[in-house]
């Protein structure tokens, strides 16, 4: 009697004893315009039905640890992250110079950038997992500038976030197909990116009728929430914890004010 009290007990416990959340991760390959890309897919299997998804876009250095991170992190607070690959052939760098080629190749043809990033997008918006209603998109650096323009090319997003990029303007008709909210996170001592160039962005984009934010961390360095970004050797930039941690949160109140997270 003692034993089958003892097995009842433990049923019980079983299966009042939720599972414990495992981050997925996969690689996704997809192909664009002939070449080959690999993706990087995350999510948390202990979300059940569909969720929000968010494309994560990488810095100059291609689709590397640090973007598959912030895909992982995005993932463990309920969403389907989906890091593209905007180079493909598996191309990753640590050289600056080798980085500033390869996306100069992709930044000098605005189409052919655009196209890139929706590319990308199409394997978020096919994934079963992910609610085709509540998609955004986030980047870094490099990135930043891309989700931009994933924006201005009338992607069916509902917000980008851009940590660090450069501050782009909508051209010509682009403002009337912007379907997404912006936030834009930008370091106060990013060099590469003047005064006057911030001055010039908020005075376009009053004009644009856009939703946006423009938030400016004091201090901050250009790849400031990137913790290898002092590595790179490169003068005027540097990781900024507190600057990291806060466009965090301030990315986190977006999306929960825009696709109903809480």
């Amino acid at each position: 009697m003692k034993r089958m009290l003892l097995i009842l007990s433990f049923f019980v416990w079983a299966m009042e004893t939720p599972a414990y959340a495992k981050i997925i991760t996969q690689t996704a390959p997809y192909q664009h315009q002939g070449i080959k890309h690999t993706g990087y897919l995350a999510y948390d299997d202990a979300f059940q039905g569909k969720r929000p998804g968010v494309l994560v876009v990488h810095e100059w250095w291609g689709l590397n640890e640090y973007a598959r991170y912030r895909a992982e992190k995005l993932a463990g607070i309920g969403y389907v992250a989906f890091a593209l690959d905007m180079y493909g052939e598996g191309k990753v760098t640590q050289n600056p110079k080798e980085a500033s080629e390869w996306s100069k190749q992709i930044t000098a043809n605005a189409r052919q950038w655009q196209q890139r990033a929706r590319a990308g997008l199409d394997v978020l918006m096919k994934d079963p997992r992910a609610d085709h209603n509540r998609i955004v998109a986030i980047g870094y650096c490099f990135g930043g500038s891309t989700v931009q323009q994933l924006a201005y090319s009338g992607a069916p997003v509902k917000a980008v976030v851009s940590f660090h990029g450069s501050l782009l303007l909508p051209e010509g008709s682009q403002a009337g197909q912007t379907m997404a909210k912006m936030l834009i996170c930008h370091g106060a001592a990013d060099p590469f990116i003047p005064l006057n160039a911030v001055q010039d962005y908020i005075s376009g984009m009053k004009e644009s009728g856009l939703d946006w934010q423009l938030i400016i961390y004091s201090g901050a360095k250009h790849s400031f929430t990137n913790p290898g970004a002092d590595r790179a050797g490169m003068e005027g930039v540097g990781y900024n914890k507190s600057a990291d941690e806060r466009s965090w949160r301030h990315m986190e109140q977006f999306f929960d004010e825009l696709l109903g997270m809480n």
